[in-house]
This record gives structure tokens, C-alpha cells and sequence, in this order.
């Protein structure tokens, strides 16, 4: 016996409680991932060949090697707290333009709005043009924008609606065809606002006026005036298009298409003058007659106000979405994970990132839930994986061998002590 094996028993199980230690010390550690110490033994060959009773001259320390598992994910709240559910690593790029790699989704935005985390290290991904359409390519710092959204007029209107088909006649036999004051001249009427090219809302009522079996009458007024009429004085409005059912009530005959109608200059409900509008395409082709009551079931329009940014969301694809004050929402932006056919390659750098290295390989570059990469979630974080009733229970063994360590150098101290008291 000699002083080797247990010496290195006693490093072994000094690395292996190093080990553990930092296990245990990072349990609480967001992203972290739990290391183990694997060992090796070791053993000597005789000057004169290898003995196969020859004992081993102990134990060295293989690797200590990261476990890439899953942890936990739990709930914050924080809108631009991720996590990622699977495989794959967060791209960040530091003050020296290193790419690092990260299973912390602990971020925030800096002053000039970039997506940073504590280290401020800023996120990377790719970014999105002025319409919010994401352009794929080299991976950049993702920045949001902090300019609002411009307003866009109305070009389209749906109108998806039932028009009573037990309902009497309201066309006037003579004069005036309809009177927007007199609700005996007209059926049905509904409102919907639209916006001008400054984005300032319109407000559009459409009335209408049963003119016979089958056949509606549609009027249009912007602000109380109506958009169409005779041009005399004073002006009678006129019927923007009729509406011709088949005998079963169901999709229009006619108009087929959209019905072209322009807005004219109005007056708002504050006096302010609104900028006319062209070429509206008022689709109808979801208006049914049934005997039943009348009911719009759905009435839109694609123009907006202008609006303020006020939040951001992050989807599970990784798409970045801004919203505003005016009820749009568009994309600012989408992340891009890395991923490696060995993460136990990667260099730990510290501050929950590591590097890449010729051990890890190259990293596969993706969205979330692209390929075998994992999907966010937002409004979490992933704890770390550290099982820390494993851990308790290891520095226990890892306490106990080294006794029985230290024990086998006493016995051999014992041993030789004996040896030279011999007389």
C-alpha cells in the first residue's frame, strides 16, 4: 500500500464536493445547469509487463460535465421574461461582439431600446421592416422601435349581415326616395366608423330601404351627409347600389364584387374637416334574406388612426409583436435560437452564457420550433435543473469517502510506523 491511492481519493473527493457546492449554490441560479464529476481510475504497468494482480494507484478526475436537461418553467408574468420549452440556447452578443449563449430569458430593454439582459448582452434575432414584415438573414442585436405607427385610410369594407325578407316595402311610391330622418322611409340602418388618410375617423351609417321583392336599396351617409345624390338643391340622396336576392334569399345576385364608393370632404364631430376618400371597395357578398330579423353579424374595415407603441408580446414562434394605442399590432422583429449536436462542448463563461468550442461544433441556427428547436414561452423563465435533495443526498456520500479516504492514509501511516519501531 502506498500514500498514492488515497491522495488521490482525497482530491477526487475534494473536486467532487467542489462539485456539489456549486450545484447547491446556483439552485436558484435562472437558467443554470447542474454539473457532475466523473472519474477514472488509474493504474501502473510493471517495468517488467503488465501484472494482472497489479492493484491501481488510484483515482483521477475525468470531466466535470453540465446536464443539458430541462428545468422547470415558471410563471412571472413580465412580458419580455422567455423561456425556451426544448432544445436550443438564446443568441446574445457582448460589448466585444462575441456571440455567447444563454438559457437565461431574464431580459429588458435598454435606453436605446435594445433587448438586453443583466450583463447587457443584447438579444439577437432578425428584424423587421417598416410594414412589420420579418426579414430573415444574418442575426443582428434586435431593437424596438420606439416610433409610433402612421395612419392608414380605409380601403375596404365587409359587411356581413341578414336583412329581413318578411319585412314590408319602404320605397316611397313619390318624392323623395328616402329620408334619413324618417325612419318609415327605410328598414334597417347600422354604423361603422372608418379613417381618412390623416387617420381621422368617419363615421358611416348605412341605411336600407326594402324597394321590392328581393331588392334592397343601400344607402351610405359620412358624418349625416349623404355620400351620394342627385345634385340638386336641395340634394336627395341616392342609393349607392341595390341589392338583388335570388328566390332562396341566399348570396346576392347582385352587386358581384366589390361596389366602388368615394367619401367625400365631411365634417367631423369635433368641426373638423376630414380628407375625402376614394375608390372604397364595399364587398356585401355576405348579406343573406331570411325570414328572420335583421342582424349585422360582422362589419369591417382595414383603415386606422395613428397610434403610440404601448406593449410588446413575444410569441412561441419567436416573433417580437408590437402593440399600439389604436388597436394594431405588427411585428417588430423575431428571435433566432442556436442549437449544438453536442452542448457539453460548449465553454462555460459565467454570467449564465457559455462559447462555443471545437468540442461543441457548430451551432444549427433556427426559429423556435423550427426543426428539433425548442418553443418560448413568454412571461416565464426556466429554472435551474439542480435536484438539490440529489445534491444534499451526494455531499453525504461525497463526506463519507472522503473519511474512508483519509482513513486508508492513516492505516498506511499506521502500517510504516510499525515497520521502523521494528527491532
Amino acid at each position: 500500500m502506498s500514500f498514492q491511492q488515497g491522495l488521490s481519493g482525497l482530491n477526487a473527493s475534494s473536486k467532487n464536493l467542489e462539485v456539489i457546492g456549486n450545484n447547491v449554490a446556483n439552485a436558484n441560479t435562472i437558467g443554470a445547469k447542474s454539473s457532475r464529476a466523473e472519474f477514472a481510475d488509474m493504474y501502473a504497468t510493471a517495468m517488467n509487463g503488465a501484472g494482472s494482480t497489479g492493484a491501481g494507484i488510484g483515482v483521477s478526475v475525468g470531466a466535470v460535465s453540465q446536464q443539458f436537461t430541462q428545468g422547470s418553467i415558471t410563471s412571472t408574468g413580465n412580458p419580455m421574461d422567455l423561456a425556451i420549452n426544448g432544445a436550443g440556447f438564446f443568441q446574445v452578443r457582448d460589448t466585444s461582439n462575441q456571440v455567447l449563449y444563454t438559457r437565461n430569458g431574464q431580459f429588458k430593454l435598454d435606453k436605446d431600446g435594445y433587448v438586453v439582459n443583466n450583463q447587457l448582452q443584447k438579444l439577437m434575432g432578425y428584424p423587421a421592416n417598416a410594414q412589420g414584415v420579418v426579414q430573415p438573414g444574418q442575426a443582428s442585436p434586435i431593437q424596438l422601435p420606439t416610433a409610433g405607427i402612421n395612419p392608414n385610410a380605409t380601403s375596404r369594407i365587409d359587411v356581413e349581415m341578414n336583412l329581413d325578407a318578411r319585412a314590408a316595402v319602404t320605397l316611397p311610391p313619390s318624392g323623395p326616395q328616402i329620408d334619413f330622418g324618417d325612419a318609415t322611409t327605410y328598414n334597417n340602418a347600422t354604423s361603422m366608423t372608418i379613417y381618412d388618410a390623416k387617420g381621422q375617423d368617419v363615421a358611416l351609417t348605412y341605411y336600407f330601404q326594402k324597394a321590392g321583392t328581393d331588392s334592397w336599396n343601400v344607402y351610405v351617409a359620412a358624418n349625416g351627409t349623404s355620400i351620394l345624390d342627385n345634385g340638386g338643391t336641395p340634394p336627395v340622396p341616392q342609393p349607392v347600389t341595390t341589392i338583388q336576392f335570388p328566390v332562396d334569399g341566399g348570396t346576392p345576385i347582385s352587386p358581384v364584387g366589390a361596389v366602388s364608393i368615394d367619401i367625400p370632404v365631411t365634417t367631423n364631430s369635433v368641426g373638423a374637416e376630414t380628407v375625402p376618400i376614394s375608390g372604397i371597395g364595399l364587398h356585401l357578398g355576405g348579406a343573406s334574406q331570411y325570414g328572420s330579423q335583421f342582424g349585422v353579424t360582422s362589419l369591417s374595415q382595414d383603415g386606422f388612426a395613428a397610434g403610440t407603441l404601448t406593449g410588446v408580446n413575444v410569441e412561441d414562434d419567436g416573433v417580437l409583436l408590437a402593440r399600439y394605442s389604436n388597436g394594431q399590432s405588427r411585428p417588430a422583429g423575431q428571435l433566432e435560437l442556436a442549437n449544438f449536436r453536442n452542448p457539453q462542448g460548449l465553454q462555460p463563461l459565467g454570467g449564465n452564457a457559455w462559447a462555443r468550442s471545437y468540442s461543441s461544433g457548430t451551432p444549427v441556427l433556427g426559429v423556435p420550433a423550427d426543426g428539433n428547436l425548442g418553443v418560448l414561452q413568454s412571461g416565464a423563465l426556466e429554472e435551474s435543473n439542480v435536484d438539490l435533495t440529489g445534491e444534499l443526498v451526494n455531499m453525504i456520500t461525497a463526506q463519507r469517502l472522503y473519511q474512508a479516504n483519509a482513513q486508508t492514509i492513516k492505516t498506511q501511516d499506521q502500517v510504516l510506523q510499525t515497520l521502523v519501531n521494528l527491532r
